[in-house]
């Protein structure tokens, strides 16, 4: 799949430090499926279980902070944020994606709309939200009664889907 990243219309769009992130997921998931061919190792204080890691969201990572960089190029080149917001550090892009805000926040400060209205339809707005709530959001936070571990098979399930999201919004928001 790394090879099949470089021939994808928006490659050349993205800086090369997302290109590099979006590459370390895909090394991380060819390593990863290595381990699990072989896993009862010692590390430190102990074996870990045949089966693997409990939690192999550290493999989506890089992937989920490439997304926000490519979100972030893309609203700034579509003009939905201003450049202020592209290098400052205050923007939050869960927070503008999001198709919950309180309207006035909606208005001021939302891209979803704007991504509905320019980029052909609610359909890419919700898969684009969706995206950066499951790569991104549920896997960075930890809470006690939600761990939100994921299998090594989820975990590439969702650097997929980033990878398709991105071609999803290349495609549909008309970026040259």
């Amino acid at each position: 799949m790394i090879d099949d990243l470089e021939k994808r219309p928006w490659w050349g769009y993205i800086h090369e430090d997302i290109k590099e992130l979006l590459i370390q997921s895909l090394l991380l998931v060819e390593t990863a499926d290595k381990w699990e061919a072989k896993f009862t190792e010692t590390f430190g204080r102990g074996t870990l279980k045949k089966e693997g890691f409990h939690d192999y969201a550290f493999i989506v990572f890089p992937a989920a902070k490439a997304y926000e960089g490519f979100l972030k190029k893309l609203f700034l080149d579509m003009g939905f944020i201003s450049p202020e917001d592209y290098y400052g550090k205050h923007f939050r892009v869960g927070k503008a994606l999001n198709p919950s805000l309180e309207k006035e926040l909606r208005e001021r400060e939302g891209v979803y709309d704007k991504i509905v209205q320019y980029c052909g339809g609610e359909d890419l707005a919700g898969k684009m939200w969706f995206c950066w709530k499951e790569c991104r959001n549920l896997l960075f936070h930890w809470f006690p009664n939600e761990k939100n571990a994921i299998s090594l098979v989820e975990a590439k399930e969702k650097v997929n889907l980033i990878v398709e999201t991105i071609d999803s919004a290349f495609g549909r928001c008309n970026i040259k």
